[in-house]
């Protein structure tokens, strides 16, 4: 009897000790063991429903949907005047004088900005490299595809550069869109400008990183996203520790003409601890005494700049790109840079001919002086034309002509300077439409006429263009 009442004690213990839990748990506790209990009651309780069962088909119908059925195009449709099927054919070497669809044009369109594409010195240097090393590589730097020339071409560039080290790619857009995804990764925070060229949205892309898109160069706008960053760090110091923080912006922009505020840049840098990243594919071989890019051009210090990437496709007149650095930051893109790591190496031809062009750039530094006067004389005579703005700084080696006021749809604009483009080159002027993949531009710039300026152009020829681009606009849009 005894041992009876102290079981029915017990039991009678443990229920007044689940009532007083009860009263004591916080209310979003029960709350959430309500809908629990609720869900599991409706999952006991609910009806399971079976497909119905239809018919078979006899050959006949089956023949009919079979015949009505539209797959999804693989592709959307595109218009057969679209520019990229209906390219123009070059003959020859796009240098000073180029032959497009079997007409001699003065060339304003290829980013041969110091001449050197058809330059004798450069091509003897590849067709010796050819001799010797053969045509390519067939295979990536860690696979048999490393050469001597590649190992000059990387010491070459980093001491003209007055790096530690750098590295080269095979192909120029994978430079930057490859050197983005080997440091940046998912979490961490990039500030990029919106004018950003379309490779380095492709490596944020690629990177998974979080980006925040600051107005074409505002410094007010950027230490706006710097600032409120700061707060939020300071909310999760612990998130803070590990999350990585870069500013990315290009020396020259590829897509406006103008150079980035680097002195700004750096103070930012240090006032809110980020690394900066520079993109230096238009100003690599044209700013600065030496063309040793934006930083000469600012007499910054490199060392201010963590990771500097250009290709090699404008000034050098060859093929790929670069990127140079401290080495613990450039050694770090062997392993990880995925242009570098996966893509045959540069043909040694091409390395020769940098390796070359970087010869004549060295003793010939007057050539950048030479350059900028000549942007600076066209960029004062493209002033002033009706219906056209130009856009640029007056040393870019690469301006925008857009329209002064839109006609209301980009497809018109775009139809408006393309017949000023095809006036010209029906004057023999060359010059190209900027183009972009509309649907996959974060921020689309608005459609424009490209005018590349090299050093080979005489004064004369730079004053004709200017002349009959002129007389292009008054003609097609008044």
């Amino acid at each position: 009897m005894a041992a009876a009442a102290a079981v029915g004690m017990g039991q009678q213990w443990v229920l007044v000790e689940m009532v007083q839990a009860f009263y004591e748990a916080p209310a979003y506790h029960l709350i959430l063991e309500g809908i629990l209990i609720l869900w599991i009651i409706r999952l006991l309780f609910s009806k399971t429903y079976k497909l119905q069962e239809r018919s078979d088909l006899t050959p006949k119908e089956k023949e009919e949907l079979i015949e009505e059925w539209q797959p999804e195009p693989l592709v959307p449709p595109v218009s057969k005047d679209h520019p990229a099927l209906n390219y123009k054919i070059v003959s020859g070497p796009p240098s000073h004088k180029i032959i497009v669809n079997g007409k001699e044009c003065i060339n304003f369109a290829s980013f041969n900005f110091l001449g050197l594409l058809d330059n004798e010195r450069v091509k003897n240097a590849a067709q010796a490299s050819l001799r010797k090393y053969g045509v390519g590589t067939c295979g990536p730097r860690g696979f048999y595809g490393t050469f001597d020339v590649h190992l000059e071409l990387e010491d070459r560039l980093a001491k003209f550069m007055r790096t530690e080290e750098s590295i080269i790619y095979s192909y120029g857009f994978a430079t930057i869109a490859s050197a983005i995804p080997a440091y940046s990764k998912r979490g961490d925070i990039v500030f990029v400008d919106e004018a950003a060229c379309f490779a380095i949205q492709k490596g944020l892309q690629a990177s998974r990183s979080n980006v925040k898109l600051f107005k074409h160069n505002d410094m007010a706008d950027l230490e706006r996203l710097l600032k409120e960053q700061e707060i939020e760090d300071q909310k999760n110091p612990r998130k803070a520790c590990v999350t990585r923080r870069f500013i990315l912006v290009e020396g020259l922009y590829m897509n406006t003409g103008d150079i980035c505020p680097l002195p700004e840049l750096i103070k930012l840098k240090y006032k809110y601890k980020v690394r900066i990243f520079l993109e230096e594919s238009l100003s690599f071989g044209v700013l600065g005494e030496y063309g040793r890019g934006v930083t000469e051009h600012f007499g910054i210090n490199i060392d201010d700049i963590d990771l500097i990437s250009a290709n090699m496709e404008n000034s050098l007149a060859s093929i790929g790109g670069f990127c140079c650095g401290r080495s613990f930051v450039i050694d770090h893109q062997r392993l990880s840079g995925q242009g570098y790591c996966f893509s045959a190496s540069l043909p040694p031809l091409l390395a020769a001919a940098a390796i070359e062009a970087l010869n004549i750039m060295e003793e010939n530094p007057v050539i950048f002086q030479i350059l900028r006067e000549k942007c600076k004389r066209i960029h004062k005579a493209l002033q002033r034309i009706s219906g056209l703005l130009v856009v640029g700084e007056s040393f870019s080696p690469a301006l925008h002509l857009q329209l002064e006021e839109t006609s209301g749809s980009r497809e018109n604009d775009i139809k408006l300077l393309k017949r000023i483009a095809d006036y010209c080159m029906n004057r023999n002027i060359a010059l190209t439409q900027a183009r972009y993949l509309e649907k996959e531009e974060k921020c689309l710039p608005p459609p424009s006429i490209r005018v590349v300026i090299t050093v080979e152009q005489t004064e004369e020829e730079l004053d004709k263009a200017a002349s009959i681009i002129r007389e292009a606009a008054e003609s097609v849009l008044n």
